[in-house]
């Protein structure tokens, strides 16, 4: 079983093909900030920085929900 997966992976690593696709809305915000005048990536970055961001947030908020009901009940 593990042989298997051993081959697997080596056969993945060295038939890796190169992805050349792009999203389409990544694409026309750079095509848009070189038409402005701008950094290839400077508006990019701000949209990396808010996905990455988001999950964060959300397990913050719900740690902080789960705290804040466990103070509410009365331990016994």
């Amino acid at each position: 079983m593990l042989d298997k997966k051993i081959l697997l992976l080596l056969v993945g690593f060295l038939f890796v093909m190169d992805s050349f696709g792009q999203c389409a809305m990544c694409k026309a915000a750079v095509e848009a900030n070189l038409e402005a005048g701008d950094d290839i990536g400077s508006g990019l970055n701000s949209g990396i920085l808010y996905l990455m961001s988001m999950p964060y947030i959300a397990v913050f908020s719900f740690a902080l929900f789960y705290y804040l009901q466990k103070r509410k009940t009365p331990t016994t």
